[in-house]
């Protein structure tokens, strides 16, 4: 059995249970699973900068730098046997194509040596081109299960992206809104990863009957550690 590392237990996330399965939410937007050596990372949403400016919209072209920069820190710390890229690991069907040779010679580094798998995602539907690991619709892992959309009906043990969640809080006439790890004990919907992606409260309609509302938790990430914040603290907008 693995054991995950002190600093990853206390300094950079919190220890929660999903459908029985141990897991980290690290402040930084992954979840590592330390009993099955496995990494999950949600919306990469690589080569943004470069798809938009494709269709008239200018963006610095810096996205993909840094999401693989803080990809690449995770990984050096948690050091993974397996990698699961929840889906829109690129913001459209051509980005693998047209990302740089120097970043994708550092992403194929990060790879190297580990089992990488693909979700497929509502961006990036097909394989990645020219990228090596298995391209899947659903990964299914000792009681858990890897998607990039949440299913509609109750899902026990589903990991997903999609929806890019975030929490807002106010305390003493104070707002603070950051994106958040959103679950009930029974599934988790990942924060979206990408240095360009924003994100949709918890709270709006689009997670309706997606948790048990007694249960709803949200990770807010912190800049040196997770908040655990009850449904019953959250905030709209």
């Amino acid at each position: 059995m693995k054991i995950v590392s002190a600093r990853a237990e206390h300094s950079e996330g919190d220890l929660v249970s999903i459908a029985g399965e141990r897991a980290v939410c690290d402040r930084r937007g992954v979840l590592y699973f330390p009993d099955y050596g496995l990494l999950a990372v949600s919306d990469l949403h690589l080569e943004k900068g470069s798809s938009l400016a494709r269709r008239g919209t200018l963006a610095p072209p810096y996205d993909t730098a840094a999401t693989l920069l803080r990809l690449q820190a995770v990984i050096a710390d948690y050091r993974p046997e397996i990698v699961v890229s929840l889906g829109d690991s690129f913001h459209d069907g051509e980005g693998a194509a047209r990302m740089h040779a120097a970043f994708r010679a550092q992403l194929e580094a990060l790879m190297a040596g580990r089992d990488w798998f693909w979700v497929a995602g509502n961006h990036d539907p097909e394989a990645p081109a020219g990228l090596p690991g298995e391209t899947v619709r659903e990964i299914m892992i000792g009681a858990l299960s890897f998607r990039h959309e949440p299913s509609p009906e109750r899902a026990e043990g589903e990991i997903s992206g999609h929806l890019h969640p975030c929490a807002r809080i106010v305390q003493r006439g104070r707002s603070v809104r950051r994106r958040c790890f959103a679950g009930d004990g029974g599934r988790m919907i990942m924060p979206a990863f990408g240095a360009y992606t924003g994100s949709l409260n918890v709270l709006d309609r689009a997670y309706a009957g997606l948790f048990r509302h007694e249960s709803l938790m949200a990770y807010m990430l912190g800049a040196r550690r997770i908040f655990a914040l009850p449904g019953s603290m959250l905030q709209p907008g």
